[in-house]
Parts: C-alpha cells; sequence; structure tokens
C-alpha cells in the first residue's frame, strides 16, 4: 500500500527516485509539479527557464522514498542541458496539452529523445494534461492509449487545475519504479544497490515485461 509521508522527516530514506517531466512548453509541465509536490496551482505561472527540481517524501510498501522530480523547459533553445536533465533518472513523464494537438504530435520525437539519452529501461508514462478544457479537447483518449500501448507506455489524463490524477500518476510511476527497484534489490541481497540509490547514481532497472493492459487511465 502507498501514501503520502508526513511524518518525522528525519527517518532514513531507503530510496531515491529521479523523475524527469518532459514535453512542449506550456502544457502545464511546472503546475503539475507544483501540485504533486506543494498542493499548489498559479495562473500566473510563467515559463521555466533552464531546470528546476522539487522532492517529495513518501511511504511505499513500508519503505521511505524520497522522489525527485526535474522540470525543464520545452523550448528548443533550451535542450542544451539534455544530457545532464536525463542522467541517473528512472521514471520519465511526457506530458501534452489535450487542448493542443500539436503537443501530442511532438510526443514521438520526446519520447525519442528520451529513450536516446536515459536508461533503456526507464519507466515511462504518457500524460494528457488539461482534460478539464473538455470542449476544447483535439487530442481523443482512444489516440493517446493506442500510442501509450504501441510504445509500452502508462498512460493517464490529468488536470493540475483542478488535481485530477494528478497524485495518482506520479504514485503510479514511484510504485512501478519501487516494484522493480525492490525486486532487483532482492535479488542482489539488497546492499550495494540502495547504497548507489542514496548516492544519487543511476539505478539499472531490469526489462520489464510488456504489460499494456493495465497501463491506461484517464478523468472521465
Amino acid at each position: 500500500m502507498s501514501n503520502l509521508y508526513g511524518g518525522d522527516f528525519s527517518q532514513k530514506i531507503d530510496y531515491v527516485f529521479k523523475v524527469v517531466l518532459i514535453g512542449d512548453s506550456a502544457v502545464g509541465k511546472s503546475q503539475l509539479l507544483a501540485r504533486f509536490a506543494r498542493n499548489e496551482f498559479t495562473l500566473e505561472s510563467k515559463a521555466t527557464i533552464g531546470v528546476e527540481f522539487q522532492t517529495k517524501t513518501l511511504i511505499i510498501d513500508q519503505k521511505t522514498v524520497k522522489a525527485q522530480i526535474w522540470d525543464t523547459a520545452g523550448q528548443e533553445r533550451y535542450r542544451a542541458v539534455t544530457s545532464a536533465y536525463y542522467r541517473g533518472a528512472v521514471g520519465a513523464m511526457l506530458v501534452y496539452d489535450m487542448s493542443k494537438r500539436q503537443s501530442f504530435d511532438h510526443i514521438a520525437r520526446w519520447l525519442e529523445e528520451l529513450r536516446g539519452h536515459a536508461d533503456k529501461n526507464i519507466v515511462i508514462m504518457l500524460i494528457g494534461n488539461k482534460c478539464d478544457l473538455g470542449t476544447l479537447r483535439a487530442v481523443p483518449t482512444e489516440d493517446a492509449q493506442e500510442f501509450a500501448e504501441r510504445e509500452n507506455l502508462y498512460f493517464m489524463e490529468t488536470s493540475a487545475l483542478e488535481a485530477t490524477n494528478v497524485e495518482s500518476a506520479f504514485m503510479t510511476i514511484l510504485t512501478e519504479i519501487y516494484r522493480i527497484v525492490s525486486k532487483k534489490t532482492l535479488a542482489a541481497d539488497g546492499s550495494d544497490f540502495k547504497t548507489a540509490s542514496l548516492k544519487g547514481t543511476a539505478i539499472i532497472l531490469p526489462s520489464r515485461e510488456a504489460d499494456t493492459s493495465s497501463k491506461s487511465g484517464c478523468c472521465m
């Protein structure tokens, strides 16, 4: 069972998971991060310049997990940060705006870049943000589900404004990372692997079995 951690932060951290947010500018990456990390949403939000990250500590299966969520600008001129941005990431959220078709059409390019720089076994979730804008929908849920199934991605539609599925999306990807990492920890008797994760070293994940049937979800 997974839940947010609100207790004594002096408690030992068992795992540190780096998750990156990628996608076009103005799709709501920073708002998703603010909603998850601080339960905040700002209408006057400005474009992210360069890279920033926030952390949140959670309990997953009675283990203390520190999620380190990185957010970068989607504009082309900031793509020089690519290599360092992806280094050590064990999870990624590919975000598009479901009211802007172009942002979804660019997802394939973002996915290609992600797979070219990140570990090949990184856990990836496709996020259709701004599902509160139902009347402006430009990307049918079925299109995104089909893409996610074809590329073996998790999928969820969210609204940072209304806090719809935001916590669920982050918890889903973090819980899946934990499931894979803890399985590898057991196989390696635990010691070396857990020490490496605390140092922020890249975590090499075992290959995942394709399981597209349980990887979709959206707000209704």
